[in-house]
């Protein structure tokens, strides 16, 4: 799935969802994660999940700030299967 998460250009912290693949397969579902926290904390979570083997690095959002002082977003998207 190609999903891209680009800040728009009048609010650099808001998210704008550019999706560009076909429609989903039978019985798959979208599934969208969404880490808050302080960068460190956000960081240190997407690099435990990709050594667990749950999510690539490369599969988050940048850094998104929330508006919130020190605190960051990532946004993960994909389709599961639902069975």
């Amino acid at each position: 799935m190609t999903t891209s998460f680009l800040p728009s250009t009048d609010n650099q912290s808001t998210p704008v969802l550019s999706q560009t693949d076909s429609p989903t397969a039978p019985n798959r579902e979208p599934l969208k994660h969404l880490l808050i926290g302080s960068a460190k904390a956000v960081t240190g979570t997407i690099h435990y999940l990709q050594v667990i083997g749950y999510a690539d690095v490369g599969d988050w959002s940048q850094l998104l700030l929330t508006g919130n002082t020190g605190e960051v977003m990532s946004i993960l998207s994909r389709h599961i299967l639902v069975q």
